[in-house]
Order: C-alpha cells, then sequence, then structure tokens
C-alpha cells in the first residue's frame, strides 16, 4: 500500500486541499486511490443526506466510490473539538473501529489518503487523541503547515510529538494561508532545516483553492 496520513499544525491550514492534491497525484501512478476522514466534526445537508464537506472533497479526488461508513465512519453534527462533538451526540469515538474501516476500505484501493481532524494532537476522547489513532493506523505522515504567525513553534512542536512516538515524518507542505504574513521566505528556510524531511509543495495563497492545480510531490519510495 502507498497511503498516507494528512496532520496540520493546526486546523485551518489545508489539510484536505493537500489531502485532495496527494489523490490527484497518487491516481497518476494507480488507477485506485480513495481518501478517508475517520472522524468529520460539523456536518451539512447534500444530496439528501448529512455529510461532511472535507469528506465530500477528497471523495471528488478519489476514483474509487466505497460506502460513507468506510470513508467517513464517524460524522459528528457540531463543529468542535471531536470529543466534545461526539460527546454531545452520544457518541463514543473507538480508534479500533476506525483502524478496521480503514483496514477494509484498504481492500477496495491501491492508496489510501487519511485526513486527520485538527492537528496532531486533537482530543478524540477524554484519554486518546488524533496521535494515538496515527500510531494505530502506522501510516507515514505528510505535514501540512500553515504559513501564518506561529507556524515555526506549532511545527516544531508537532515533528517533536510525531519523532517521540516513532512514527515516519514522510514530507510536509507549505501552505501560505496568509497573504500578509512577512517574511515567508525566512520562515520556509527555518522549516527545511528543522523538519528534515522532503518539502512537497509549496502552496501559493489561492482565494479558492483548486486541488487539481497543485503541483505536489509524492514522497520518496
Amino acid at each position: 500500500m502507498n497511503s498516507y496520513f494528512v496532520t496540520g499544525t493546526d486546523t485551518g491550514v489545508g489539510k484536505t486541499l493537500v489531502a485532495a492534491a496527494l489523490l490527484h497525484a497518487l491516481a497518476k501512478r494507480y488507477p485506485r486511490v480513495v481518501g478517508m476522514k475517520p472522524v468529520a466534526a460539523g456536518h451539512v445537508r447534500a444530496g439528501g443526506s448529512w455529510t461532511a464537506e472535507d469528506a465530500m472533497a477528497l471523495r471528488e479526488a478519489s476514483t474509487v466510490q466505497v460506502p460513507a461508513e468506510l470513508d467517513n465512519p464517524i460524522l459528528l453534527p457540531d463543529p468542535l473539538s471531536p470529543h466534545i462533538a461526539a460527546e454531545r451526540a452520544g457518541v463514543r469515538i473507538d480508534i479500533a473501529l476506525l483502524v478496521d474501516r480503514y483496514r477494509e476500505l484498504s481492500s477496495h484501493a491501491d492508496a489510501v489518503v487519511v485526513e486527520g481532524a485538527g492537528g496532531f494532537h486533537v482530543p478524540l476522547s477524554k484519554e486518546e487523541t488524533g496521535a494515538d489513532l496515527v500510531q494505530a493506523l502506522s501510516l507515514p505522515i505528510v505535514l501540512v503547515v500553515g504559513l501564518r504567525l506561529g507556524c515555526l513553534n506549532h511545527s516544531a512542536l508537532t515533528i517533536e510529538a510525531i519523532r517521540a512516538r516513532g512514527l515516519s515524518l514522510a514530507g510536509w507542505v507549505a501552505n501560505r494561508i496568509d497573504p500578509a504574513m512577512q517574511a515567508q521566505e525566512d520562515n520556509i528556510a527555518w522549516l527545511k532545516r528543522r523538519l528534515g524531511a522532503p518539502l512537497l509543495a509549496d502552496i501559493a495563497y489561492q482565494a479558492t483553492p483548486d486541488p487539481r492545480a497543485i503541483a505536489i510531490q509524492l514522497p520518496p519510495a
């Protein structure tokens, strides 16, 4: 399997955009690629049913269509931290269930891109976080760095947390989400030195981002 877990330095940094771009890049090499959003907090009405905007974006970028219980096993109504949204909905986020759904999903594809919720350590329950899910899946990580003030600290903390768990950082993406940010090139130069992994894409600011237009490299094999 050529599969990856996409996490971010924070929420709102472009994980879905990068995950979709990765799917498009993988589709040039493999016939069957599919995205997975294990936990989505915040739903919308589409086609007569409830879904998540992130899950819809990944489905549009996938070449394989699967049941929602596989590509988005947990859909929560409220756009909150998953552990709070789950408690309000009376739902328990079970990492073992998510791993089982990932394995079943993998049987339908040559490559899977899994997009996390929020940042690396986003709480999923009172005891577990997104980092526990990544460790259970044991997938190489693609880190999305949203270029804005504070991103260097967020990136350093995230990479330390990834390494502390013995996980692999396959590469990272610089997403220029704040066009007014100063010294962007200096920030990227620092990140190149600190992260110790390939820069897969440097995404210019886009008012309406299009994952098909993003030139993203696949992580080294």
